[in-house]
């Protein structure tokens, strides 16, 4: 199960609204694809449902997850943060080892292996810095 935040699921049906479509056919994708600097990036997109997705209603807004990126996704809490320094989706995720600095990437927990970095000195880096 993915939790979507009140916060999130408004600023959905707005960004639907801006670009004219309506949260009946179209909703948040939200995905996992292999990349970024931790391992594994999200990635989000206004998309209409596919077969075999799992959709997540949150009012009017839906948010759609395809089955390869639940594994990585359920249990996630999706917010929408618009602070002074940074506004966007945010995705809080108790599948993940660590995640970098800007929260773009992450690497999966592994139930059976420690996380290959050392968290005094890797957790929370920027994306592509040095600590």
């Amino acid at each position: 199960m993915i939790v979507v935040t009140e916060s999130a699921a408004k600023h959905l049906l707005d960004l639907l609204e801006e670009k004219d479509f309506s949260p009946a056919g179209r909703g948040l994708r939200l995905f996992v694809e292999k990349g970024g600097c931790a391992g594994m990036s999200y990635a989000m997109k206004i998309d209409a449902p596919a077969e075999g997705d799992t959709v997540y209603p949150c009012g009017e807004a839906r948010v759609f997850v395809d089955p390869e990126s639940l594994v990585y996704l359920d249990g996630c809490h999706l917010d929408y943060v618009d602070a002074l320094n940074d506004a966007g989706f945010k995705i809080e995720n108790p599948n993940a080892a660590r995640s970098c600095g800007c929260g773009t990437s992450f690497e999966p927990a592994r139930k059976d292996a420690a996380p290959a970095y050392d968290p005094a000195t890797m957790d929370g880096e920027g994306c592509g810095t040095k600590g």
